[in-house]
Protein backbone atom coordinates (compact mmCIF):
# COMPACT_ATOMS: atom_id res chain seq x y z
CA UNK A 1 0.00 0.00 0.00
CA UNK A 2 1.15 3.44 0.24
CA UNK A 3 3.47 4.58 2.80
CA UNK A 4 2.64 7.78 4.54
CA UNK A 5 4.27 10.10 7.14
CA UNK A 6 2.08 11.73 9.20
CA UNK A 7 -1.74 11.72 7.39
CA UNK A 8 -4.07 9.15 6.42
CA UNK A 9 -3.01 6.19 4.09
CA UNK A 10 -4.28 6.67 0.23
CA UNK A 11 -7.06 3.91 -0.94
CA UNK A 12 -5.75 1.12 -2.89
CA UNK A 13 -7.26 -1.95 -4.62
CA UNK A 14 -5.61 -4.92 -5.72
CA UNK A 15 -6.51 -6.58 -8.44
CA UNK A 16 -7.50 -10.36 -8.13
CA UNK A 17 -6.70 -13.00 -10.85
CA UNK A 18 -10.44 -12.79 -11.72
CA UNK A 19 -10.41 -9.12 -11.88
CA UNK A 20 -7.01 -9.30 -14.09
CA UNK A 21 -8.45 -11.42 -16.45
CA UNK A 22 -11.39 -8.82 -16.96
CA UNK A 23 -8.94 -5.83 -17.76
CA UNK A 24 -7.27 -8.38 -20.43
CA UNK A 25 -10.71 -9.14 -21.76
CA UNK A 26 -11.85 -5.53 -22.28
CA UNK A 27 -7.98 -4.65 -23.55
CA UNK A 28 -8.50 -7.55 -26.09
CA UNK A 29 -12.46 -6.20 -26.85
CA UNK A 30 -10.86 -2.65 -27.54
CA UNK A 31 -8.10 -3.22 -29.32
CA UNK A 32 -10.30 -5.49 -31.93
CA UNK A 33 -12.66 -3.16 -32.83
CA UNK A 34 -10.54 -0.13 -32.64
CA UNK A 35 -7.35 1.06 -34.86
CA UNK A 36 -3.96 0.56 -34.55
CA UNK A 37 -3.01 3.72 -33.42
CA UNK A 38 -3.70 5.41 -29.79
CA UNK A 39 -4.77 8.62 -31.23
CA UNK A 40 -7.31 7.23 -33.76
CA UNK A 41 -11.36 8.03 -33.06
CA UNK A 42 -12.06 4.71 -33.77
CA UNK A 43 -9.81 3.22 -30.71
CA UNK A 44 -11.07 6.06 -28.53
CA UNK A 45 -14.50 5.39 -29.59
CA UNK A 46 -14.34 1.34 -28.84
CA UNK A 47 -12.35 2.23 -25.38
CA UNK A 48 -15.21 4.10 -24.61
CA UNK A 49 -17.88 0.98 -25.64
CA UNK A 50 -15.30 -1.30 -24.23
CA UNK A 51 -14.47 0.76 -20.48
CA UNK A 52 -17.82 -0.80 -19.19
CA UNK A 53 -16.08 -4.16 -19.84
CA UNK A 54 -13.85 -3.26 -17.09
CA UNK A 55 -14.16 -5.99 -14.14
CA UNK A 56 -16.98 -4.54 -11.55
CA UNK A 57 -14.63 -4.71 -8.63
CA UNK A 58 -12.06 -1.82 -10.85
CA UNK A 59 -15.26 0.20 -11.88
CA UNK A 60 -17.20 0.24 -9.13
CA UNK A 61 -13.73 2.02 -7.07
CA UNK A 62 -13.34 4.10 -10.29
CA UNK A 63 -16.76 5.80 -9.76
CA UNK A 64 -16.19 6.26 -5.96
CA UNK A 65 -13.15 8.07 -6.79
CA UNK A 66 -14.62 10.03 -9.44
CA UNK A 67 -17.37 11.42 -6.95
CA UNK A 68 -14.91 11.89 -4.41
CA UNK A 69 -11.42 11.26 -4.20
CA UNK A 70 -10.85 10.80 -0.69
CA UNK A 71 -8.61 12.51 2.11
CA UNK A 72 -5.28 11.94 -0.11
CA UNK A 73 -6.50 12.64 -3.60
CA UNK A 74 -5.02 9.38 -5.41
CA UNK A 75 -5.85 6.13 -5.61
CA UNK A 76 -3.69 3.10 -6.48
CA UNK A 77 -4.78 0.08 -8.32
CA UNK A 78 -2.51 -2.92 -8.27
CA UNK A 79 -2.33 -5.92 -10.38
CA UNK A 80 -2.97 -4.39 -13.93
CA UNK A 81 -2.04 -6.86 -16.64
CA UNK A 82 1.94 -5.91 -17.28
CA UNK A 83 4.56 -8.36 -18.35
CA UNK A 84 7.74 -6.51 -17.69
CA UNK A 85 9.51 -9.43 -19.58
CA UNK A 86 7.35 -8.61 -23.06
CA UNK A 87 8.18 -5.05 -23.05
CA UNK A 88 10.58 -3.54 -25.56
CA UNK A 89 13.89 -1.43 -24.08
CA UNK A 90 12.75 1.71 -22.54
CA UNK A 91 12.90 4.73 -24.80
CA UNK A 92 15.03 7.41 -24.35
CA UNK A 93 14.54 9.57 -26.82
CA UNK A 94 13.05 13.02 -25.32
CA UNK A 95 9.60 13.38 -25.82
CA UNK A 96 9.53 9.84 -26.59
CA UNK A 97 5.23 8.74 -26.33
CA UNK A 98 3.24 6.02 -27.24
CA UNK A 99 1.30 5.89 -30.53
CA UNK A 100 0.86 2.04 -31.48
CA UNK A 101 -2.06 0.62 -29.72
CA UNK A 102 0.02 -1.57 -27.28
CA UNK A 103 -2.19 -3.47 -24.38
CA UNK A 104 -0.35 -0.92 -21.59
CA UNK A 105 -1.66 1.98 -23.74
CA UNK A 106 -5.28 0.54 -23.82
CA UNK A 107 -5.58 -0.12 -20.21
CA UNK A 108 -4.62 3.48 -20.23
CA UNK A 109 -7.33 4.62 -22.34
CA UNK A 110 -10.09 2.22 -20.89
CA UNK A 111 -9.36 3.24 -17.67
CA UNK A 112 -9.41 6.98 -18.66
CA UNK A 113 -12.62 6.22 -20.13
CA UNK A 114 -14.52 5.18 -17.42
CA UNK A 115 -13.54 8.38 -15.64
CA UNK A 116 -14.18 10.89 -18.28
CA UNK A 117 -12.06 11.75 -21.84
CA UNK A 118 -8.36 11.22 -22.23
CA UNK A 119 -7.05 14.71 -23.58
CA UNK A 120 -3.74 15.59 -24.36
CA UNK A 121 -1.92 19.43 -25.17
CA UNK A 122 -0.14 19.81 -28.56
CA UNK A 123 2.70 21.89 -27.45
CA UNK A 124 3.66 19.13 -24.74
CA UNK A 125 4.88 15.66 -26.52
CA UNK A 126 3.10 16.11 -29.89
CA UNK A 127 -0.30 16.12 -28.33
CA UNK A 128 0.11 12.35 -27.38
CA UNK A 129 -2.75 10.67 -25.52
CA UNK A 130 -0.54 8.02 -24.11
CA UNK A 131 3.35 9.74 -23.65
CA UNK A 132 5.96 7.91 -21.81
CA UNK A 133 7.52 9.03 -18.52
CA UNK A 134 11.21 7.85 -18.86
CA UNK A 135 14.89 9.43 -17.86
CA UNK A 136 16.60 10.90 -21.01
CA UNK A 137 20.45 11.26 -21.30
CA UNK A 138 21.66 14.62 -20.37
CA UNK A 139 18.60 15.57 -18.63
CA UNK A 140 19.04 15.06 -15.49
CA UNK A 141 18.54 17.94 -13.70
CA UNK A 142 15.85 18.53 -15.91
CA UNK A 143 12.37 19.70 -13.53
CA UNK A 144 9.63 17.68 -15.67
CA UNK A 145 9.46 13.91 -16.92
CA UNK A 146 13.04 13.58 -18.72
CA UNK A 147 15.07 13.99 -15.20
CA UNK A 148 15.96 11.78 -12.57
CA UNK A 149 16.85 14.44 -9.82
CA UNK A 150 13.81 15.60 -7.33
CA UNK A 151 11.01 16.32 -9.25
CA UNK A 152 9.48 18.85 -7.14
CA UNK A 153 5.56 19.08 -6.01
CA UNK A 154 3.19 20.46 -8.26
CA UNK A 155 -0.63 20.18 -10.08
CA UNK A 156 -0.08 19.02 -13.65
CA UNK A 157 0.19 21.85 -16.03
CA UNK A 158 -0.50 24.39 -13.90
CA UNK A 159 -0.55 26.95 -15.90
CA UNK A 160 -3.77 26.35 -18.42
CA UNK A 161 -7.12 26.52 -17.95
CA UNK A 162 -8.01 23.84 -18.63
CA UNK A 163 -5.40 21.45 -16.59
CA UNK A 164 -6.21 18.18 -16.44
CA UNK A 165 -8.87 16.80 -13.55
CA UNK A 166 -7.03 13.60 -13.39
CA UNK A 167 -3.35 12.27 -14.07
CA UNK A 168 -2.88 8.55 -14.61
CA UNK A 169 0.65 6.97 -14.31
CA UNK A 170 0.93 3.65 -15.41
CA UNK A 171 4.21 1.23 -14.42
CA UNK A 172 5.68 -0.52 -16.84
CA UNK A 173 9.27 -1.09 -15.53
CA UNK A 174 10.73 0.30 -11.90
CA UNK A 175 14.29 1.74 -11.35
CA UNK A 176 16.87 -0.59 -11.19
CA UNK A 177 17.84 0.49 -7.55
CA UNK A 178 13.53 0.87 -6.70
CA UNK A 179 14.41 3.99 -4.91
CA UNK A 180 12.19 6.36 -7.19
CA UNK A 181 8.97 7.12 -4.95
CA UNK A 182 6.24 9.09 -6.21
CA UNK A 183 5.46 11.54 -4.26
CA UNK A 184 1.78 13.52 -3.17
CA UNK A 185 0.45 15.70 -1.20
CA UNK A 186 -3.33 16.71 -1.11
CA UNK A 187 -5.07 19.98 0.05
CA UNK A 188 -7.76 18.05 2.18
CA UNK A 189 -4.59 17.15 4.89
CA UNK A 190 -2.47 20.24 3.95
CA UNK A 191 -4.87 22.70 4.82
CA UNK A 192 -5.31 22.22 8.91
CA UNK A 193 -1.31 22.41 8.70
CA UNK A 194 -0.73 25.77 7.61
CA UNK A 195 -1.69 28.97 9.39
CA UNK A 196 -5.03 31.17 8.88
CA UNK A 197 -2.62 33.59 7.81
CA UNK A 198 -0.82 31.67 4.67
CA UNK A 199 -4.79 30.15 4.14
CA UNK A 200 -6.12 33.63 3.38
CA UNK A 201 -2.95 34.57 1.22
CA UNK A 202 -3.09 31.68 -0.20
CA UNK A 203 -6.61 32.83 -1.74
CA UNK A 204 -5.20 35.93 -3.40
CA UNK A 205 -4.60 36.46 -6.96
CA UNK A 206 -0.86 37.30 -6.27
CA UNK A 207 0.27 33.94 -7.74
CA UNK A 208 1.86 33.87 -11.46
CA UNK A 209 2.34 30.33 -13.12
CA UNK A 210 4.75 29.61 -15.85
CA UNK A 211 4.05 26.29 -18.51
CA UNK A 212 6.60 23.38 -17.49
CA UNK A 213 9.56 22.83 -19.29
CA UNK A 214 8.10 19.98 -21.80
CA UNK A 215 6.27 22.75 -23.09
CA UNK A 216 9.07 23.96 -24.57
CA UNK A 217 9.28 27.83 -25.51
CA UNK A 218 6.00 28.21 -25.39
CA UNK A 219 6.13 29.44 -21.68
CA UNK A 220 4.34 32.76 -21.06
CA UNK A 221 2.83 33.16 -17.85
CA UNK A 222 -0.57 32.75 -16.63
CA UNK A 223 -2.61 35.94 -15.36
CA UNK A 224 -2.63 36.34 -11.17
CA UNK A 225 -4.22 33.63 -9.72
CA UNK A 226 -4.57 31.81 -6.17
CA UNK A 227 -2.76 28.78 -5.16
CA UNK A 228 -6.31 28.03 -3.66
CA UNK A 229 -9.72 28.52 -4.86
CA UNK A 230 -13.30 27.32 -4.37
CA UNK A 231 -15.15 26.22 -1.09
CA UNK A 232 -12.53 27.22 1.72
CA UNK A 233 -13.40 24.26 3.35
CA UNK A 234 -12.16 21.99 0.29
CA UNK A 235 -10.71 24.01 -2.03
CA UNK A 236 -9.06 23.15 -5.83
CA UNK A 237 -5.15 23.96 -5.76
CA UNK A 238 -3.28 25.25 -8.79
CA UNK A 239 1.10 25.07 -8.05
CA UNK A 240 3.96 24.45 -9.41
CA UNK A 241 7.10 24.87 -6.88
CA UNK A 242 9.34 25.20 -9.59
CA UNK A 243 6.57 27.28 -11.91
CA UNK A 244 4.80 29.48 -9.55
CA UNK A 245 6.39 33.00 -8.88
CA UNK A 246 5.05 35.35 -5.79
CA UNK A 247 4.10 38.79 -6.60
CA UNK A 248 4.32 39.70 -3.21
CA UNK A 249 6.23 39.29 -0.12
CA UNK A 250 2.98 37.78 1.70
CA UNK A 251 2.88 35.58 -1.17
CA UNK A 252 6.25 34.45 -1.03
CA UNK A 253 5.91 33.59 2.69
CA UNK A 254 2.53 31.45 2.15
CA UNK A 255 4.56 29.64 -0.51
CA UNK A 256 7.63 28.80 1.18
CA UNK A 257 5.21 27.43 4.29
CA UNK A 258 3.08 25.47 1.67
CA UNK A 259 6.20 23.82 0.45
CA UNK A 260 7.65 22.87 3.35
CA UNK A 261 3.77 21.04 4.58
CA UNK A 262 4.35 19.64 1.30
CA UNK A 263 7.10 17.51 2.21
CA UNK A 264 6.27 17.20 5.71
CA UNK A 265 2.74 15.68 5.01
CA UNK A 266 3.74 13.65 1.84
CA UNK A 267 2.87 10.40 0.73
CA UNK A 268 5.36 8.15 -1.16
CA UNK A 269 5.19 4.84 -3.00
CA UNK A 270 7.72 2.97 -5.18
CA UNK A 271 5.95 1.83 -8.00
CA UNK A 272 5.43 -1.95 -9.48
CA UNK A 273 5.04 -2.92 -12.79
CA UNK A 274 0.93 -2.90 -13.27
CA UNK A 275 0.88 -0.61 -10.26
CA UNK A 276 -1.39 2.32 -11.92
CA UNK A 277 -1.46 6.08 -9.69
CA UNK A 278 -4.89 8.05 -10.54
CA UNK A 279 -4.25 11.55 -9.33
CA UNK A 280 -6.72 14.47 -8.40
CA UNK A 281 -5.06 17.21 -10.29
CA UNK A 282 -7.79 19.49 -9.15
CA UNK A 283 -6.75 18.83 -5.25
CA UNK A 284 -3.61 16.89 -4.81
CA UNK A 285 0.04 17.60 -6.26
CA UNK A 286 2.78 15.03 -7.44
CA UNK A 287 6.30 15.11 -7.61
CA UNK A 288 9.07 12.25 -7.65
CA UNK A 289 12.27 11.23 -5.12
CA UNK A 290 15.55 10.91 -7.42
CA UNK A 291 17.11 7.82 -8.95
CA UNK A 292 19.79 6.71 -11.30
CA UNK A 293 19.64 5.95 -14.57
CA UNK A 294 21.78 3.71 -16.64
CA UNK A 295 20.80 4.35 -19.89
CA UNK A 296 20.82 0.13 -20.66
CA UNK A 297 17.42 -0.27 -22.23
CA UNK A 298 16.20 -1.56 -18.60
CA UNK A 299 15.17 2.49 -17.01
CA UNK A 300 12.32 3.15 -15.00
CA UNK A 301 8.80 3.38 -17.51
CA UNK A 302 6.17 4.57 -16.79
CA UNK A 303 3.42 5.13 -19.22
CA UNK A 304 0.69 8.84 -18.83
CA UNK A 305 -2.35 9.91 -19.44
CA UNK A 306 -4.51 12.74 -18.45
CA UNK A 307 -8.11 12.74 -17.95
CA UNK A 308 -11.08 15.57 -18.43
CA UNK A 309 -14.23 15.05 -16.47
CA UNK A 310 -16.05 18.03 -18.53
CA UNK A 311 -14.63 17.87 -21.99
CA UNK A 312 -17.10 20.44 -22.92
CA UNK A 313 -15.49 23.10 -21.03
CA UNK A 314 -12.66 22.82 -23.45
CA UNK A 315 -14.58 22.96 -26.68
CA UNK A 316 -12.91 26.31 -28.01
CA UNK A 317 -9.25 24.51 -27.61
CA UNK A 318 -10.18 21.88 -29.36
CA UNK A 319 -10.71 22.03 -32.88
CA UNK A 320 -13.07 19.16 -34.77
CA UNK A 321 -14.23 18.38 -31.23
CA UNK A 322 -11.03 15.90 -30.57
CA UNK A 323 -9.30 15.58 -27.85
CA UNK A 324 -5.97 17.10 -28.30
CA UNK A 325 -6.12 21.07 -26.75
CA UNK A 326 -3.96 23.25 -29.39
CA UNK A 327 -3.15 26.04 -27.13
Amino acid sequence: MLSMITQTPAPSVVLDGADTAGVRGAVLAARSCGGRVVDDPMTLAAARNSSDLLPPTLRRVLREFRRHSGPTGSLLVRGMPVDETLLPATPTADGSVQRSLSDPATMLLLVACALGDPIAFRAEKSGALVQDVVPVPGKEEFQGNAGSVMLSFHNENAFHEHRPDYVMLLCLRPDHDRVAGLRTACSREVLPLLTEETRRALFLPEFVTEAPPSFGANRDATFPHGVLSGAPEDPDMRVDLAATTPLTPRAEAALAELGEVFDRSAQSVRLLPGDLVIVDNRVTVHGRTAFQPRYDGRDRWLQRTFVAVNLRRSRDHRPADGHVLER
